[in-house]
């Protein structure tokens, strides 16, 4: 080999190593942009979950804490109708103790008008009535007055009706309790109304003319007290 083909080699084998040199450092600087781009990108992703980490926590601390509420137009009918059901239950217990009243066989009536008796009760016999000339039974006392005398309650009670009927005429029915009535007929200028609660002795009305069944026997109360419907004779309580 001459020395011109020596040379020729030599810068042949130079030629190769330079370009094996460039490549070399073009792999370097690939390989350490791409740990870099690598790295960044780790390093954006980790950013990203402690982000996201973050607001999470505050997503929970916010739902913990926070209160929950309805919408205004929801709220309100719960709430008035919260306060609807107090009221009826305080009207409800305040009417049971306005309404309590207690009757026995024990009791006592007090005598609701001034006269004495002109048909006295019976009902395990007929018994005769003037006006109407016939004999009948009799669920009630038929008690002599004075048209235009007040009439007071025998004893307390709860009033349950305030009537007209024929034969007596305006009549007031009271709850005297325990399943007892007590019927005051022959009525006019009543002063209580159905609901009231009437004590012993005060006021119902006043006596009034007598109807047509009693236009012979005058003026009189008519008097009935009952036991769950059935009559019983208001003397039995009587003192």
């Amino acid at each position: 080999m001459n020395n011109k083909e020596i040379s020729s080699l030599k810068g042949k084998s130079a030629a190769f190593g330079m370009v094996l040199c460039f490549v070399a450092v073009i792999l370097m600087v690939g390989a350490f942009a791409s740990n870099r781009t690598k790295k960044q990108a780790q390093e954006e992703l980790a950013k990203m979950e402690e982000e996201k980490n973050i607001i999470t926590k505050e997503e929970i601390e916010e739902a913990s804490t926070k209160k929950i509420e309805l919408p205004v137009e929801q709220e309100k009918p719960i709430a008035e109708e919260k306060v609807m059901e107090e009221q009826v239950r305080t009207n409800e217990v305040a009417q049971q103790e306005a309404t309590t009243v207690w009757f026995d066989e024990n009791s006592n009536l007090i005598w609701p008008a001034s006269g004495a008796t002109l048909i006295g009760y019976s009902m395990d016999k007929t018994v005769y009535f003037p006006t109407l000339e016939q004999y009948k039974y009799n669920p009630a006392l038929v008690i002599e007055g004075k048209a235009g005398e007040t009439i007071k309650a025998a004893t307390s009670g709860v009033v349950k009706e305030v009537a007209e009927y024929p034969q007596t005429g305006v009549t007031v029915t009271m709850d005297i309790g325990n399943g007892y009535t007590a019927v005051y007929g022959q009525l006019k200028d009543v002063c209580v109304k159905l609901g009231d609660q009437v004590n012993a002795e005060e006021k119902i009305g006043i006596l009034n003319e007598p109807t047509k069944y009693y236009s012979v026997e005058g003026p009189n109360l008519y008097f009935e007290i009952k036991k769950d419907g059935k009559p019983v004779n208001p003397l039995d309580f009587m003192e």
